[in-house]
């Protein structure tokens, strides 16, 4: 029997983010498969795909810095890196992975090969503009297929002169397995965020929200470290019915809690392309509050599962908030719809649709 191609899989940075979590889905998925799949990131002990068996690990240099200009440079600086060290392993014959546009150097790799290159687009926000510019430029020069998250990323990009795929993120199906049972509420109070450390990300906002409704408790967990989340907050007061929590390697406790899952991101400087926490809290019945743009929106049924909500609007918010806390009626109907929407997004028919195109 013919061996089949080894897949170079390659991501930026291995943190406890959506995307890297949909890449450790799949490349599990590859290794059950029996094939030799090598994976290009950087080294984290908590991240996603930290510790994975069966895969080969190719240590990726990348140093994330809050400054913008510096950080173009560490990053610019890693793909150079990337194609220095790898440009040597890849042949012609292997299928490289390309997670999310950052890891451009990957793509150049796989063109100099002659290799057939497939992106994994998450995400159609990138700063600033020319950099977008350049790495959409390197997609639609090197690229054999795309895989978009949303029907909203592939818009966003618009290149149409490689093969596109609608793949939309799926829920773990080793999450599912560990759902804990949710215990009965007289009256729902609970709110509960999951993001990264990025005030564009809805922070402030969240902490808002919190200080509008007293009689509820928020709590909202961050994809950092304590020490980040206190120089962060340097300074800030916080209302006492919120709490806030540094990266978790279990959710569930969060979810079992939670009565409504939101999501803040403010609309003019991040668009949502998908929701993965969102679809987690599904999975524990939990109705959700979003942005009003994005491929978020096709993760929730408006007025049925959730509400679409620009995050600056604060009446807005509260209104929509209220109708689903004060009315156990109207709230268990949309909980129920969640969980029944949850079936679109399972693991099994994510990795079919992209073991067909692999």
């Amino acid at each position: 029997m013919k061996a089949q191609p080894r897949i170079f899989a390659f991501h930026l940075l291995n943190d406890r983010s959506g995307s890297p979590k949909v890449l450790g889905q799949i490349i599990k998925s590859w290794v059950k498969e029996g094939r030799e799949v090598h994976l290009y990131t950087s080294l984290h002990q908590d991240g996603f795909l930290s510790h994975m068996e069966g895969v080969h690990y190719h240590d990726g240099w990348y140093r994330y810095r809050s400054n913008p200009w510096l950080r173009l440079v560490f990053y610019s600086l890693s793909q150079i890196i990337l194609i220095f060290k790898m440009l040597g392993q890849v042949k012609k014959t292997d299928t490289l992975y390309i997670n999310t546009v950052l890891p451009f150097g990957g793509a150049l790799v796989g063109k100099l090969k002659g290799c057939r290159v497939i992106y994994h687009i998450h995400e159609s926000t990138v700063t600033p503009e020319v950099l977008k510019w350049f790495l959409l430029k390197v997609v639609s020069w090197t690229a054999s297929d795309i895989i978009n998250v949303s029907r909203y990323v592939s818009e966003s990009h618009g290149i149409t002169q490689v093969p596109n795929h609608l793949v939309y993120n799926a829920i773990d199906e080793s999450f599912l397995s560990n759902v804990l049972p949710k215990g009965k509420n007289e009256k729902p109070s609970h709110v509960l965020m999951v993001c990264s450390l990025k005030a564009y990300k809805g922070i402030y906002e969240f902490i808002k929200f919190a200080k509008d409704n007293s009689k509820f408790s928020y709590q909202l967990v961050l994809n950092a470290s304590q020490a980040e989340i206190d120089s962060f907050f340097s300074g800030h007061q916080f209302p006492q019915n919120l709490e806030i929590f540094p990266s978790q390697k279990n959710l569930h406790p969060f979810f079992q809690w939670a009565d409504v899952i939101v999501n803040l991101s403010r609309p003019d400087e991040w668009i949502e392309t998908f929701g993965l926490t969102i679809i987690e809290g599904m999975a524990y019945g939990l109705p959700a509050i979003v942005p009003p743009v994005g491929g978020i929106l096709e993760v929730i049924e408006e007025g049925v599962t959730g509400y679409s909500v620009d995050p600056r609007d604060r009446k807005a918010l509260n209104k929509k908030l209220l109708e689903l806390m004060d009315n156990p009626t109207y709230f268990n109907m949309f909980s129920k719809a969640s969980l029944k929407r949850l079936e679109l997004f399972r693991e099994k028919t994510m990795l079919e649709q992209i073991n067909s195109i692999v």
